[in-house]
Parts: C-alpha cells; structure tokens; sequence
C-alpha cells in the first residue's frame, strides 16, 4: 500500500470521526435521533471497512476472511440500527 494511500484513508476517517462528533454534539440530534444514530452507524460501518480492507490488509486477503470480518460487521450494523429504529418509536 503506497503512502498516499494510506494518508488518503487516514483523512477520510478523521473527517468521518469529525462528522460523527458534530452529529452527537449537535442540538438537532433530539428532532431526529434515528436519523442521526443512522448516519452515526453507517460512519463507523464505513471507518470499519476502510480499517478492514487496507490497515488489516484484507484487500489482498482470500475472499472467505473478507466476507466473514465485513459480513459480521454488516450484521452488526445493521443490528444497531434496527434496535436505534425500535428504540426512536418507543
């Protein structure tokens, strides 16, 4: 993995963690908490897969690992949004 690279997704998850803090920090977060935990969730699924596939190097990885660390955290995601989504109609 060249240099770029890496400094490339060493940027986009600083903005993602940016973007998450201003997201719960906000004041509007209490109008519309689901759709905020939603963009909050998809965030740190996006941080995992950029993680996943270049700093674990899954990338190059025989195709059963990937689908089993990206397919777990699709479930896990998934997951916390739906009990987010039950939990916003209570």
């Amino acid at each position: 993995m060249t240099a770029r690279r890496i400094n490339t997704i060493w940027v986009l998850l600083l903005l993602a963690t940016a973007l998450t803090w201003w997201l719960g920090e906000s004041g509007n977060a209490v109008r519309a908490e689901f759709v905020s935990a939603a963009i909050v969730l998809g965030l740190a699924a996006f941080k995992g897969y950029l993680i996943a596939m270049d700093y674990m190097e899954l990338r190059h990885a025989p195709r059963l690992w990937r689908g089993l660390v990206l397919g777990w955290l699709l479930v896990v995601a998934l997951a916390l949004i739906g009990v987010s989504f039950w939990h916003s109609l209570r």
